[in-house]
C-alpha cells in the first residue's frame, strides 16, 4: 500500500508520543513492504521532500515556532492546512492516515479525498471537550466546535486508547465507528540500553535519580507540583535526587521555583535527551512521576514501565495516563496535589521489597505494547479501509 500520515509536527526534529507514534508505524510498515509518507512542517534543511529512515518526508511549509504563549501555535496549524491542499492534492495514496490535533488539517484531507478519493483514517491522541475552555478561556468555544465538527465527518477513527474511545462515544461519535489502537514501544531496543552511571546497575541502591520526569515542559504537565512534592520530601531525604528531561516555555519559571524552595541542588534539568540517553537515564531512576493534567495516552508511561519504573500520576479528567497505571501493583494514581504525590513517592522510596515488586509488575505489563503488536492491528484496519 502506498500510506500517507499527516501531521504537522515530526520526529525526531520533534520529540512527543504522536510524533513518535508515527515514526516507529512509518518505520515498520516500510520493512513490511508499503511505502510511506509523511506530510508535516519542514523542520529539516535541503530540500522539501527528503527520504529519511526509508519513509519520504514532505516539508508543507516553513518551521516556526510551535508553541506561543505556551500553547501551540494557532497560525501554524493554519498555514500547514492551507499548504497541505497543494502537496497532497498532486498525490495518489491508497489511505491517508491523518491525526487529527491540530485539527484544520483533518479538513484539507477530507476536502482531498472526496477530489482523489482516498480513503481516510482519524486517529484521536486525545479529545479535549470542555478542557478548551481552560486552554482558550471563551474563544475554547471555537475549539470544540472544529473539534466537534471533525467528530462529525470521521467515518473511520482509531483512539490511542480506550480512555480516548470513551471520550469520542461522549461528543457522540458512534462507538462501531472506533477502534482502539494504543501507542507503544521498541521492547527489543529499550532492552539493549545499557542504563547509566557506573553504579546504576548495582539494585536500587545504586540508582542515581530517586525520581525521574520526562516531557515537553508546558503548563499542563504541572512539574512544579513535582517540585514542591520534593521540597517536602528533601526533609526526610536530603539528599533526594529528581531528575527532569525536557524542554519548553516552562523551564525559566522551574528553575525559578527550585531556586525559591531551595531545591538547586536536588534538581537535574537536562533538557531533551535522545531516545537511547532518555531510556539510560529511566533506568538509572527509581520511580517516574508525571503529573500531567493532559495527556491523550501517555507512551512515556509504557518506556518507563519498559525500564522497570513505577510510575505516579494523577487523576485528572483529560489525563489518558492514569488508565496505564494500576494504583498499588505498578505505580500510584494520586490527586493532583504536592503532598499526596510526596506521600506516594515516598511509600516506594521507603520499601525496597515494595519498589522492586512494582518495577517486576511495571516490566511485566510493558511487553504487550511491543510495537510489533500494534502494528498487526494497524495493517488489519488499513487493509480493511484502503
Amino acid at each position: 500500500m502506498r500510506i500517507a500520515f499527516v501531521y504537522d509536527a515530526i520526529y525526531p526534529w520533534v520529540k512527543g508520543g504522536a510524533e513518535k507514534r508515527i515514526y516507529e508505524l512509518g518505520k515498520l510498515l516500510m520493512k513490511k513492504g508499503h511505502e510511506v509518507h509523511l506530510f508535516g512542517v519542514k523542520w529539516w534543511k535541503g530540500s522539501d521532500v527528503i527520504e529519511y529512515e526509508g519513509m519520504f518526508l514532505h516539508g508543507v511549509c516553513k518551521a516556526r515556532e510551535l508553541y506561543v504563549d505556551g500553547r501551540r501555535s494557532i497560525f501554524l496549524a493554519l498555514i500547514f492546512s492551507i499548504r497541505l491542499f497543494f502537496h497532497l492534492r498532486s498525490e495518489k495514496f491508497d489511505l491517508i492516515d491523518v491525526s487529527v490535533f491540530p485539527y484544520f488539517s483533518c479538513f484539507t484531507v477530507k476536502f482531498v479525498s472526496l477530489i482523489n478519493r482516498n480513503p481516510i483514517i482519524y486517529t484521536w491522541h486525545e479529545v479535549w471537550g470542555d478542557y478548551w475552555y481552560q486552554y482558550l478561556g471563551k474563544a475554547g468555544f471555537f475549539g470544540k466546535l472544529i473539534e466537534k465538527g471533525i467528530s462529525k465527518i470521521s467515518g473511520n477513527n482509531i483512539a490511542v486508547s480506550d480512555w480516548t474511545k470513551k471520550r469520542l462515544v461522549e461528543i457522540g461519535v458512534p462507538e462501531e465507528k472506533i477502534t482502539v489502537i494504543p501507542n507503544g514501544i521498541n521492547y527489543e531496543e529499550i532492552a539493549s540500553i545499557e542504563a547509566e552511571g557506573e553504579y546504576s546497575s548495582s539494585g536500587l541502591k545504586g540508582k542515581l535519580n530517586d525520581v525521574i520526569f520526562a516531557g515537553r515542559l508546558i503548563k499542563e504537565k504541572n512539574v512544579d507540583f513535582l517540585l514542591k512534592a520534593v521540597y517536602i520530601l528533601k526533609a526526610d531525604y536530603p539528599q533526594i535526587a529528581c531528575c527532569i528531561i525536557g524542554d519548553g516555555p516552562e523551564k525559566s519559571e522551574l528553575i525559578k521555583l527550585s531556586i525559591k524552595l531551595d531545591i538547586c541542588k536536588n534538581i537535574k534539568f537536562m533538557g531533551f535527551q535522545d531516545y537511547p540517553s532518555l531510556i539510560r537515564k529511566m533506568k538509572a531512576s527509581k520511580i517516574f512521576v508525571l503529573p500531567s493534567s493532559r495527556e491523550g495516552f501517555g507512551m512515556v508511561v509504557i518506556e518507563a514501565f519498559a525500564c522497570g519504573l513505577p510510575v505516579v500520576t494523577v487523576k485528572e479528567k483529560y489525563n489518558a495516563a492514569q488508565g496505564l497505571v494500576e494504583n498499588g501493583a505498578d505505580g500510584f494514581v494520586v490527586s493532583l496535589d504536592e503532598k499526596e504525590i510526596a506521600t506516594a513517592i515516598r511509600k516506594i522510596l521507603e520499601d525496597p521489597q515494595y519498589c522492586n515488586e512494582m518495577s517486576e509488575a511495571a516490566y511485566q505489563k510493558s511487553k504487550k505494547y511491543d510495537w510489533n503488536e500494534v502494528l498487526l492491528k494497524l495493517e488489519n484496519i488499513y487493509e480493511a479501509s484502503g
